[in-house]
């Protein structure tokens, strides 16, 4: 059962989002050569506390943290900490704001300082994926509509899809149903309707799809050992089209 949302929630989940956007836009100012991780992640819950919220991935099944940096071959849920960031990085940041139980997600990836051209093309590839995703969050598509636009632009591209992990409804709580592969074939599962919520996210991976967690038991890492770029908006089913909440 997909929860839906009324326009009471929707306004509320506006706010969250607002300030996720806010806080985000702060972090990718942060990144630099030098900087910490942990610096990263401790401005993020600076930011967010000030604006009356929480950091919505912290404690969260334990998840040490108020954000997930990920760089290079790490996908997803990498853990900050004493970390510098080196020229040629690509940094991936995941982060989600609960604000008085309105819960809202997002992320970016950005090179620091100056990426190959290969590089580049993978962090722009997969931020036009999740485009490619969010046009499809309308009603009356099928959830698979989203999860198809984003495999063949991906792999048009050139590029493959992670499996292991996907996107999510979210609103009153972080996870909630459906979960939203970022692969598949189109026109299946439910069909999409005003007031859903969902966290549309692709991971984008240079070489194979395939990943594996490291031994902290969170971070995820490509296969191959290439880079990976992880995008990500909340994005709401409305009459007048996809609203993206985190923007």
């Amino acid at each position: 059962m997909i929860p839906l949302k009324s326009n009471k929630d929707l306004e509320n989940l506006r706010v969250s989002g607002k300030i996720l956007a806010h806080v985000m836009g702060k972090l990718q100012d942060l990144i630099d050569v030098g900087i910490a991780t942990s610096e990263i992640d401790n401005l993020a819950e600076k930011l967010i506390r000030k604006e009356g919220a929480i950091p919505a991935f912290k404690g969260y099944k334990g998840f040490p943290a108020s954000v997930c940096i990920s760089i290079n071959e790490e996908i997803v849920h990498g853990i900050p900490g004493p970390r510098k960031l080196k020229e040629g990085d690509i940094v991936s940041i995941d982060l989600g704001v609960n604000l008085g139980g309105y819960f809202t997600d997002a992320a970016i990836t950005v090179s620091v300082g100056r990426a190959d051209p290969k590089t580049r093309k993978l962090i722009q590839v997969a931020k036009d994926s999740l485009s490619a995703g969010i046009k499809q969050a309308a009603v009356g598509k099928h959830l698979t509509d989203i999860s198809y636009s984003i495999q063949n632009f991906v792999e048009r591209h050139g590029f493959s899809v992670v499996r292991q992990f996907v996107g999510h409804g979210i609103g009153v709580n972080l996870h909630e149903e459906p979960e939203i592969p970022n692969f598949g074939q189109a026109h299946q599962g439910p069909v999409l309707k005003s007031g859903m919520v969902l966290a549309i996210e692709p991971m984008v991976n240079m070489g194979t799809w395939e990943s594996s967690i490291l031994e902290n038991g969170w971070t995820a890492v490509t296969g191959d050992g290439l880079p990976s770029a992880h995008f990500e908006h909340t994005v709401a089913v409305t009459e007048n089209g996809p609203e993206i909440l985190t923007k």
